[in-house]
Formats: structure tokens, C-alpha cells, sequence
């Protein structure tokens, strides 16, 4: 039998916490997510030293979905374990959230926007989790063919209901957004967040114009892949581990996806980081948040050490104008003159 888990005294006094657009609610910069290693392919002891280590941390936000695995569920079957046997007594200093938008289950009702979709499988995000709400409830994707009003209005039945606090959208680009935030508030429904892919490498919600449409709206961004699947460390720097997600698990990057243009582009941010004293992945996540328009960084770990390690990006977050003019120039490709 596992001993009592007591969090630490001190997990408050090193994260830094940002205020969710203009909503009340505030997320930590560092948040976990769910979507590796908290699957049936990973083990129940490391999912639960990591789960304490970050909010040791001060990490108070867990982001899972409802087909996160592998198997499909299994994620929030763990954490929901997790939450039950250790942090119940935490629970009201937990954001917890969940998601749906991509394939969960057989026939034309387990996947996209729809209504019977949406509201069913929220019911079983919280039964899973075990949890009478989760904090917020995320459309996963935008649907194609489902009326915007429909989804945005499965949402607010979602929140009136009690079972989440708020609404968040994924992977809603720029006129997306804005259409939904539109409906959103002529429904009085609080949509205060969108997460979105977001790095170095990956400048999407830049060149969409989101990023900057969301700080006029007063409407949170939070980021996931921060580091590029990886490619935003040194971890590649002198091959390819057996152990990587190049190598062991082929949903993520694949081979090709490590050119000798990216791996020079990576010995480059390293070396910049290195003459910050930070390492490439801690600079990576500290360029995310530099201006404060992305409230958090989802990260993802396989062992507590790397969540350790991710948070001391909160110790260096400022950057001069020649350090990110030389980030763009390695990055973008872009030529001085």
C-alpha cells in the first residue's frame, strides 16, 4: 500500500500564474498533459510520481481528452485513479480539463461537434475521471459540417449543467475563433480559452493573426507541442535513442521529419541557449511566454525528473531583441540585411 501523498509546503512559491484572458481563473505557465505515458501502454507508479512532482511544482493543471491512451479513455482511467487515491483532498486547487472533437467510439455519433456527441462523452470524461466537473471542457476540433451554434450551444448546456466551469476551443484558427467567440457570448457562455500548437518551430498562431486577435478579445491561448515533439532539445543532438519518439512510437515525429537543416537549426538554439544559461528546452518553453499573450505550456514528460527540469524555464523568461532577432533568424530562416 502506497504511503499518503502530502503535497509540499512550498509548491506555490516558484510557478508564476497568468491570469486566463480576461476571465477570473488563472493557470500556472507550466501545466502537465496527458496525452503520452498516462495510457494503458504506461505504469500506474510513474504516472502517479509524476502527477506529484508536478504539482510539487506547482503545476495545478492536468490537460487530458477523452481519447487520450493509448487504449482510447485509458488516460483519464489513470489520472481519475490517481485524483481518487492521492489528491481528493486537493481537488479545489486543481484545474482539471477534457476535451472531445476527435474520434472516441464506432458509428456516426463518436466523433466532431455535434450535440449527442459532445454532451455524451463529457458523461464519460467525468465518469472515467471520476469527478462530479471538470474546470473546463474543450471542443477538440472544429467541425466542418456540424452548425457552429449547435457545438458552441452543446457547450453552454455543458457549463449550465454543472458538469464543467468553463468552455475552452482546440485547433480554432483565427475566423474560427472568432465566429465562436461571437456565439459564445451572445449565449452568455464562458469560452476563455483556445489551445493551439505553439513554438519555435511552429509559428501558426502568429502568422493566422489569433495570437493577436485573442489579447483584443481578452481571450486565453494556451500551447501545446512547446518543444516540437522533442525536436526542441538535445535530445537528437548526436542521433536518434531507441527510447525517443522518433524511434519507439511512430503516432509522434518520424526519421524524416530530422533533416540535417533541422538538426543544424537545433545545434544553433542550443548553443543559444547554452550562452543563456538555460538548456534548448527551457529556452523553448521561456520564448513561448516571453510576452504574455500565452497564459501556459502544455508539456509532456515519461519520468518526474523531466518535469523538474521543464519548470526551471520560469527562472530566465526574459529575452533581449538580439536573442529573439537570432531565435527568427535560425528558425524562419530569415537573412540579416
Amino acid at each position: 500500500m502506497t504511503a499518503l501523498y502530502v503535497a509540499a509546503d512550498d509548491r506555490y512559491e516558484r510557478m508564476k500564474y497568468n491570469r486566463v484572458g480576461r476571465s477570473g481563473l488563472k493557470f500556472p505557465a507550466v501545466s502537465l498533459g496527458f496525452w503520452h505515458n498516462f495510457g494503458s501502454t504506461g505504469k500506474i507508479d510513474n504516472m502517479r510520481a509524476m502527477m506529484h512532482e508536478a504539482f510539487d511544482c506547482g503545476i495545478t493543471q492536468f490537460d487530458l481528452a477523452n481519447n487520450y491512451g493509448p487504449e482510447y479513455g485509458s488516460a483519464e482511467i489513470n489520472c481519475g485513479r490517481i485524483l481518487h487515491e492521492d489528491f481528493m483532498p486537493y481537488r479545489d486547487e486543481l484545474v482539471i480539463t477534457s476535451k472531445a472533437g476527435f474520434d472516441m467510439w464506432k458509428g456516426p455519433y463518436g466523433d466532431w461537434g455535434s450535440r449527442k456527441y459532445l454532451i455524451a462523452s463529457c458523461d464519460q470524461s467525468l465518469k472515467r475521471l471520476g469527478l462530479d466537473y471538470v474546470d473546463i471542457f474543450y471542443h477538440h476540433r472544429p467541425d466542418p459540417e456540424t452548425p457552429l451554434e449547435e457545438t458552441i450551444g452543446a457547450l453552454k448546456t455543458i457549463v449550465d449543467s454543472g458538469r464543467a466551469l468553463y468552455a475552452g476551443i482546440s485547433n480554432y484558427d483565427r475566423k474560427q475563433t472568432e465566429e465562436a467567440l461571437k456565439i459564445a457570448r451572445g449565449m452568455h457562455l464562458p469560452l476563455i480559452v483556445n489551445q493551439r500548437r505553439y513554438s519555435i518551430f511552429d509559428r501558426s498562431i502568429e502568422e493566422d493573426g489569433l495570437k493577436e486577435y485573442c489579447r483584443k478579445e481578452g481571450m486565453g491561448i494556451i500551447a501545446y507541442s512547446p518543444l516540437a515533439q522533442g525536436l526542441l532539445t538535445d535530445r537528437y543532438l548526436h542521433g536518434i535513442p531507441e527510447d525517443s519518439r522518433i524511434g519507439s512510437d511512430h503516432r509522434f515525429l518520424h526519421s524524416s521529419d530530422l533533416t540535417e537543416e533541422k538538426l543544424s537549426q537545433i545545434r544553433q538554439l542550443n548553443e543559444l541557449a547554452a550562452s543563456r544559461g538555460q538548456s534548448l528546452a527551457d529556452m523553448a518553453l521561456a520564448w513561448i511566454m516571453k510576452d504574455q499573450e500565452v497564459c501556459s505550456v502544455i508539456i509532456g514528460a515519461s519520468r518526474p525528473e523531466q518535469i523538474r527540469d521543464n519548470v526551471k524555464c520560469l527562472d530566465h523568461m526574459s529575452f533581449t531583441d538580439e536573442e529573439l532577432q537570432a531565435i527568427d533568424r535560425i528558425a524562419l530562416r530569415r537573412q540579416e540585411g
